[in-house]
């Protein structure tokens, strides 16, 4: 598994136009020159996800001449979507995939990728940005299971909800906003779940794209499941059907 950081300007510059795997990157607020406004540029042609950042947070990361600039790798090897839908396709008539709508806590991530593993899933799609990093902690709390999922990071989800339209997959939104429990629709189809960030929910945007919206019933005080989770019980439902 990679650990490693890149820091200092002129190696984060090579890193970029180099094409490394870089999942963030960590820039000092108010940092000047033109290589530093190359850094910028380049990852916001990349689409990624860039962090202004005082310079006290750049010291906890690296304890050395960092030049204000620190990107992070990812420690794994992310999926095309098109090869990890196609490939799914050739396993079986019926492939189940998961869109992670800005989940934002590496640990809930960290979790949900261990379920979907669990369950089959055949690909989890995230955006590059809002969402959380895929890190260390991200890594330890799946248990590995991240090294037998392929993982797609897409400029947009919607683009990506396009793209298994086009293949016949249904799209189940996981929401509070409905009537309809998750047990009453038909999931041994192709199937995508979409799963909402901790916070708010699946956007509103998504939900417009989505054929059904289905919920979890809840007997508690409590209006809401975390959302690894409320994940976990949905891919157990699809489960439940497919052994059918």
């Amino acid at each position: 598994m990679k650990k490693e950081n890149i820091y200092g300007i002129h190696s984060t510059l090579e890193a970029l136009k180099t094409n490394q795997n870089i999942d963030k990157i960590f820039v000092q607020k108010n940092l000047s020159g033109d290589a530093a406004k190359e850094i910028i540029n380049l990852a916001k042609t990349k689409n990624i996800q860039l962090s202004y950042v005082p310079i006290e947070k750049l010291n906890k990361l690296i304890q050395d001449n960092h030049q204000g600039v620190v990107a992070k790798i990812a420690p794994i090897e992310f999926s095309g979507l098109e090869e990890t839908v196609e490939l799914a396709f050739q396993k079986t008539e019926t492939p189940l995939f998961i869109l992670l709508d800005e989940i934002s806590d590496v640990r809930n991530l960290g979790a949900i990728i261990r379920t979907a593993e669990c369950t089959g899933v055949h690909g989890v799609i995230i955006p590059k940005q809002g969402g959380a990093a895929i890190n260390e902690q991200t890594v330890k709390t799946s248990t590995g299971a991240i090294f037998n999922m392929p993982i797609c990071k897409v400029d947009h989800l919607k683009d990506a909800i396009f793209f298994l339209q086009s293949y016949k997959v249904q799209l189940v939104a996981a929401t509070e906003k409905t009537t309809t429990l998750i047990y009453d629709i038909d999931l041994k189809k192709p199937t995508a779940i979409i799963m909402g960030s901790e916070g708010k929910g699946v956007s509103h945007s998504l939900l417009k794209m989505a054929a059904y919206k289905a919920k979890l019933p809840l007997y508690g005080e409590i209006s809401s499941l975390n959302v690894s989770v409320a994940c976990g019980a949905v891919l157990y439902e699809v489960v439940r059907q497919r052994l059918k």
